[in-house]
Formats: C-alpha cells, sequence, structure tokens
C-alpha cells in the first residue's frame, strides 16, 4: 500500500514529493463525488504507464490521506517509479 495525501482543486496535477511517509500529490479535480480520487487514478496511471485497473484506493475514500494499492506490479517495479521522483 502506497501512503498519498491529496491536496484536491489544484492548479495542476502533479506530485509534489515526500512529506514524511507519505507521498504529497497535487490534484485539480475538487473533492465531491469522487472526483479527486478519480483524477488520482488517471494520474498516477498516465504518469507511470501502468493501467488503471490496476490502482485501488484501499482507505480514505473521503480524506486527503489515502492508502493505493497497485496490484499485479512486484515490489522491485514501485521502488523504480518511486526513486523517479
Amino acid at each position: 500500500l502506497l501512503p498519498i495525501k491529496v491536496v484536491p482543486k489544484s492548479s495542476k496535477n502533479a506530485i509534489v514529493g515526500w512529506e514524511g511517509n507519505e507521498l504529497k500529490i497535487k490534484i485539480k479535480a475538487p473533492p465531491h463525488g469522487g472526483e479527486a480520487n478519480a483524477e488520482l487514478i488517471r494520474f498516477l496511471s498516465k504518469t507511470w504507464k501502468l493501467p488503471k485497473t490496476l490502482f485501488s484506493i484501499e482507505s480514505g475514500l473521503a480524506a486527503r490521506h489515502k492508502k493505493v494499492l497497485i496490484q499485479g506490479v512486484n515490489l522491485e517495479r514501485i521502488k523504480m517509479l518511486l526513486s523517479q521522483l
């Protein structure tokens, strides 16, 4: 599980970097109706060139602090993706 802090209603989608043990990500979408969650998944999918179906938000659906599961990707690949930040 990848701990993520989401900042909705930002001017652009961007990975800011690590804030403590969470990956801070800015998302353009507002937090209502799950729009920010959907945009987060689209953004991570596009950024890391992985199918959207591999991502799921396991906790924090209505919070800024989320735990995102990336399925079907081994730990080495995830470490490589995170090291590119």
